[in-house]
């Protein structure tokens, strides 16, 4: 039981750091990640992916030479 709440705890503080780092909302996030915990990890990776397209574009190439 310990262990769950502190996993919880952790993917909480997880998903609020990345989400601030990545410009998204932080308090939906952290709450996202304190209910459901790391099984929020595919929801935030699209999320995170979505909001990188928005701010280069959809239609943009990419190249790092």
């Amino acid at each position: 039981m310990i262990a769950v709440v502190l996993l919880s705890l952790l993917s909480c503080a997880f998903f609020y750091v990345e989400a601030i780092k990545w410009g998204m909302n932080a308090k939906t996030w952290a709450f996202g990640g304190l209910v459901l915990g790391p099984f929020l990890m595919p929801m935030f990776a699209i999320s995170r992916h979505i909001q990188w397209r928005n701010a280069v574009g959809f239609n943009n190439l990419y190249i790092s030479a």
